[in-house]
């Protein structure tokens, strides 16, 4: 899941009934109470089994409404404006529990595929490589846009491709299948080959390798 605000996942915040560390989880998509939603992403829970409006909640409520229930502690982000969420046991909420600093980083990572796929439109005028092997290479990214990354290979004419391309594993066969289709073709264009050997780029008319000294003469 990625977030509108990233910077809500740096806050810390503590419950006023325990004093413990609240934790960031997913929002529920609808708020109970008026079925309009929460108006955020996350949510601050306090989780804390042993805070005292966890324990009391689960009399106070068999008491004033006759339900095996009890209250968690929330606080939405960027601000103090709670609430006390209804839980039916210990474990509501525990599923939807968020590590920061994962999202941090896959917000991050979605960041740079966005620019990477802006960025293809100029990249043959730029001579630059990077936002196609980004996205060709992040096998998060949207597989439309791979696959519109991969002829711009070809255009750019850059050898510097090969190795990151022949050392990645894809995990769809067809996006690989094009790639080794172009490796090739960018090969013969700049009067070079792959020495079968050592896999080393050389010169096309090369009869021994320089790197690994291997023959190349019934090659």
């Amino acid at each position: 899941m990625l977030y509108s605000d990233p910077t809500y996942l740096d806050e810390i915040h503590t419950c006023p009934y325990c004093k413990e560390k609240m934790s960031c989880c997913e929002a529920p998509p609808i708020h109970i109470g008026d079925g309009l939603g929460w108006g955020s992403e996350i949510l601050f829970i306090c989780l804390n089994d042993e805070c005292s409006l966890f324990v009391e909640g689960w009399k106070s409520i068999e008491e004033r409404y006759c339900h095996h229930a009890s209250y968690r502690y929330m606080e939405l982000p960027g601000s103090k404006e709670s609430n006390l969420m209804m839980v039916a046991s210990k474990d509501a909420y525990t599923g939807s529990i968020v590590d920061p600093q994962a999202l941090k980083k896959q917000n991050e990572r979605y960041r740079k595929e966005q620019q990477a796929v802006k960025d293809l439109a100029t990249c043959v005028q730029d001579n630059n490589l990077d936002p196609v092997l980004l996205l060709i290479l992040d096998e998060a990214a949207n597989l439309s846009d791979r696959k519109k990354a991969i002829p711009y290979l070809l255009e750019l004419n850059n050898l510097a491709c090969i190795d990151p391309i022949r050392n990645h594993t894809f995990r769809h066969a067809e996006l690989e299948m094009a790639c080794n289709q172009i490796i090739p073709q960018l090969l013969k264009v700049n009067f070079k080959k792959e020495c079968p050997h050592c896999l080393e780029i050389i010169k096309a008319q090369a009869k021994k390798c320089p790197h690994c000294k291997e023959s190349l003469e019934t090659t």
